[in-house]
């Protein structure tokens, strides 16, 4: 039997709202785990969003918070690149939302809310769950959410009355669909209709549907007629923290994401090139990659290799360095870090820097991160936030992030019970 594009991407009939209360009641106080979800009659795409959300510390009973207002919210719409599109959106989708119960909504990439218009009255009812602009409606801001978690897997999607993660959503339901630029494929955002449950149909989603591709046309045509888009270029990105083997991804001109393996060697010289801008020599390469047993010769002939990978037109030589921009997971850490969101940088770290490494220069680095992801936790003194680093395998025997619980939680919680026994069996291992 053939699965049809409705079911693949996560829209479907609405599932009995008394047993997905039920269901999501018992998650989240804990007394179910992830099998009991993948057992029940839970849409798996909606599963999966709650494992998420409860693993990034959404708080079921909280709202959306607040993001950038006024003059910042202002410098954001006007140079996003959904902007000189929001004429075919209102002509497509506000225009015939007064007076229907249905709010409009457009988001960029990361799931802040740009522009929130449609039915007056069903605008101000919003309102009281923070879906307004300027609002952080990613997953990871407001858990499962039509937008939030279309952006998250890069699929259209409808979510249904108690299938929201946050209770104060559940009663309303949503369709979402998110919009690629035309020319690179790059995630833009997502357009969403949220209301009752009539938002939430097929008919609801063919609508949507059409005015992305609407919009997405639109966009193409301003940039062949020299209209004012600015074109998201994709930058290559480079995927070197956790477990998984490192990979080097890109955009091909298909809006394609491709994704390639790299090799322990390639991966490292590529970190090493991305923390070193101004370039490293042959000789002050072969150094940071082995300080006793590798030559110039051996990391020539590499350089040749990797080049066949990523580029021949992205590394230079003389000194070797990187000739195009890229993202890279390590870089996401820092810039959470230095935005003062320790959450979100705990979000972007699944792990250590290439564990496998056994590069000096690659393992000072990989020290250097974790040290200071692990500083910026125990200075926040939120237990949440340090119950997330002590679940990780950096954080599992960190002694004074165990004790920074502790200290931090009320006597007599369970949380202080289980952080009193971590620390006896550490205390154990030390005797």
């Amino acid at each position: 039997m053939g699965i049809s594009r409705t079911t693949r991407s996560g829209a479907g009939g609405a599932r009995p709202s008394a047993l997905l209360r039920a269901v999501h009641e018992l998650f989240v106080a804990g007394e179910v785990d992830a099998s009991y979800l993948e057992s029940s009659s839970l849409r798996p795409i909606v599963a999966k969003s709650w494992q998420r959300s409860l693993a990034k510390g959404v708080d079921p009973d909280g709202a959306a918070q607040p993001s950038p207002v006024g003059e910042k919210l202002a410098r954001l719409r006007e140079a996003h690149p959904l902007a000189p599109a929001l004429p075919v959106i209102r002509r497509l989708l506000v225009d015939d939302a007064a007076g229907s119960g249905v709010v409009v909504a457009v988001s960029g990439a990361d799931g802040t809310l740009l522009w929130v218009e449609g039915d007056p009255n069903a605008c101000r009812r919003a309102e009281a769950m923070n879906f307004v602009p300027g609002a952080d409606w990613s997953e990871r801001g407001a858990g499962t959410n039509a937008p939030g978690t279309a952006l998250a897997v890069d699929a259209e999607l409808q979510i249904h009355g108690s299938e929201h993660f946050s209770r104060v959503v559940q009663p309303w339901s949503c369709t979402a669909v998110p919009v690629h630029d035309p020319a690179t494929g790059a995630l833009l955002g997502a357009l969403d209709l949220t209301g009752g449950s009539r938002v939430a149909t097929p008919q609801a989603l063919a609508l949507v549907r059409a005015t992305v591709v609407a919009v997405e046309t639109h966009l193409a045509l301003l940039r062949l007629t020299g209209g004012p888009v600015e074109a998201a270029q994709p930058r290559p990105r480079l995927a070197v923290l956790g477990s998984e083997r490192p990979r080097w991804l890109v955009t091909d001109e298909f809006g394609h994401l491709r994704a390639t393996t790299l090799t322990g060697r390639h991966a490292d010289i590529l970190v090493l090139l991305s923390r070193h801008p101004e370039g490293l020599s042959a000789d002050h390469l072969a150094m940071l990659l082995d300080d006793k047993d590798l030559d110039v010769v051996t990391v020539r002939a590499e350089m040749s290799r990797l080049r066949k990978v990523v580029g021949a037109d992205a590394i230079e030589s003389r000194p070797y360095r990187l000739m195009v921009p890229i993202t890279t997971d390590i870089g996401e850490v820092y810039e959470a870090l230095d935005a003062g969101d320790v959450a979100g940088a705990l979000d972007r770290y699944p792990g250590p820097l290439l564990p496998q490494s056994i590069s000096p220069a690659v393992g000072r680095l990989r020290t250097e991160l974790a040290m200071t992801l692990r500083g910026a936790v125990l200075s926040t003194g939120d237990p949440a936030v340090l119950r997330r680093w002590l679940d990780s395998p950096d954080g599992r025997d960190d002694r004074d992030g165990w004790r920074a619980l502790h200290d931090g939680t009320l006597p007599g919680s369970v949380q202080q019970a289980q952080a009193r026994g971590k620390l006896a069996g550490l205390d154990f291992d030390l005797a």
